[in-house]
């Protein structure tokens, strides 16, 4: 398509709400090829279909759930203010991530209520391009208030085993697309899920990290136990900007980070990234820890 006298392709191809753009003459650079879903996909080793609904619903029937008559929002807590904006992120009292967890498909209420918001889809208007030092980009093209949902970071939900298998079969020029969040839920329990966008994966796979980044990501469960790591913005975002998020999980939590890693049970940190070689950071902020971040860590309570 054309657009002010530049031609313009969607790489998602209709897929999402909204076309995912990049100029045309950056195509001849070798754009990446992959398959390109929305949402995730069960892999080699994944046990659950990420698109299955197995968590139970609610039975109101309003056009948007109310906190004193929803089951879902009286178990897991209101989520997004009336503009659909994440609220209430951390826990004031211990500054851990709070479970998220959207209406689903099994629930009474209809599609426009305000805790749904993930499971609509891209709703932003997004641009691929190429960084001067960091190869592929994503940057807002209109101007994103804190709290939006931005976009997943979607691909293959695969197992321990196979992402082991694949980061060891890279080579040091190769990019790791592979994720790996950890969910600390106390007494020791600890959730981990792999998501590798490399072959088949959404527009998150060209988030690029920063030290100092404006998106934050947080595992949101819709319809399966398998959560849909969703990136939000962690501040107001202008036009053009580039998008990026801490491949640590960190935003500005640092400290609540480290303390909970001391507080966990020994072994409990092992990771299939043990071994992997780590890349330089070239995110150019204040704070850069000069290497790329190898997992991420959530802390629910």
């Amino acid at each position: 398509m054309s657009l002010q006298g530049l031609y313009y392709w969607d790489i998602c191809q209709g897929l999402e709400n909204i076309p995912v753009i990049i100029e045309e003459n950056v195509t001849k650079r070798e754009f990446p090829t992959f398959q390109y879903s929305p949402e995730n996909i069960k892999g080699p080793g994944c046990i659950i279909e990420p698109s299955e609904c197995l968590l139970p619903g609610c039975s109101c029937q309003s056009h948007s759930c109310l906190i004193e008559s929803c089951s879902c929002l009286q178990r897991y807590g209101p989520t997004y203010d009336s503009h659909g904006r994440l609220s209430h992120h951390e826990n004031p009292d211990t500054g851990y991530c709070r479970p998220v967890f959207e209406c689903n498909a099994l629930c009474g209420c209809g599609e426009a209520c305000y805790n749904r918001v993930v499971q609509r889809g891209l709703g932003i208007r997004l641009g691929v391009y190429l960084t001067e030092d960091r190869g592929w980009g994503l940057k807002a093209l209109e101007t994103i208030p804190c709290g939006t949902f931005v976009c997943e970071y979607a691909g293959e939900v695969i197992d321990y085993v196979e992402a082991r298998h694949r980061q060891l079969a890279q080579s040091p020029e190769d990019n790791n697309y592979i994720i790996t969040v950890r969910e600390y839920a106390g007494q020791g329990t600890v959730s981990e899920t792999f998501v590798d966008p490399a072959m088949v994966g959404n527009v998150g796979r060209f988030l690029n990290h920063s030290c100092q980044p404006n998106l934050v990501m947080v595992p949101v469960r819709v319809h399966s136990p398998v959560p849909r790591l969703a990136l939000f913005a962690g501040r107001d975002i202008t036009l053009h900007e580039e998008l990026t998020f801490d491949y640590s999980g960190c935003f500005g939590n640092k400290t609540a980070v480290e303390k909970m890693l001391v507080q966990t049970a020994p072994g409990t940190e092992a990771s299939c990234t043990a071994t992997i070689e780590r890349k330089p950071c070239h995110c150019g902020a204040f704070n850069c820890a000069r290497f790329l971040p190898l997992d991420i860590s959530v802390f629910n309570n």
